[in-house]
């Protein structure tokens, strides 16, 4: 037995039957707008942000991809600078030395006729190392309408030349010009090694 005998009861026997309310045509229509119009919103919002987040994404693995890319690239730079160091090298110890030494004196006929051209009734001096003065007169030739002295000093050095054509004068000098050019390499060596290092 329940004891629902013994407690009062305060609700009604009677059930209420639910009211319904007239809702008019445009009041739904509205209603039906304002629905679209929210969930069009909230669509297009995550549209947006899905938008927005690929982008970052694609933004953060093309950065990420660039940075290997460039890493790779001043590597393999950094690599190809090491293996050709001693070519340089040789070529400035060895190759460029024997092939001045060999165009030397079609070299110094060269400046002597540019600096004759003007000047061509002017006397011209050679002055060359000792021992460079007979391969010197050999290529002469006619070239020149004027006589030309060559002369031997013994303080210049192989590779050294003093050129004058009336009072016009030029020096040549291969071991000047070498060294000249063993420096820029090293230059050029010395601070792309320190560009890779430090960036």
């Amino acid at each position: 037995m329940t004891i629902a005998h013994l407690l009062e009861d305060f609700g009604f026997n009677t059930r209420a039957e639910p009211t319904a309310v007239p809702v008019s045509e445009e009041l739904l229509d509205e209603t039906r707008a304002e629905s679209f119009e929210t969930g069009y919103s909230a669509g297009w919002e995550d549209a947006v942000t899905a938008k927005d987040q690929e982008v970052t994404h694609i933004s953060a693995t093309l950065a990420t991809s660039l940075q290997d890319l460039n890493f790779t690239y001043t590597e393999a730079q950094s690599q190809l600078i090491e293996s050709l160091d001693p070519m340089f090298k040789v070529l400035t110890s060895a190759v460029l030395p024997d092939a001045m030494a060999a165009s030397f004196g079609h070299h110094v006929v060269e400046q002597l006729t540019d600096m004759a051209k003007d000047q061509s009734d002017q006397g011209m001096v050679i002055v060359v190392a000792a021992g460079e003065g007979a391969s010197v007169r050999a290529l002469l030739g006619e070239n020149f309408s004027g006589p030309v002295s060559v002369k031997e000093d013994e303080l210049l050095e192989a590779g050294q030349a003093y050129l004058r054509v009336g009072t016009a004068e030029r020096e040549l000098n291969s071991s000047a010009l070498l060294e000249s050019v063993q420096d820029s390499i090293d230059a050029f060596t010395y601070h792309f090694k320190e560009d890779s290092l430090y960036g």
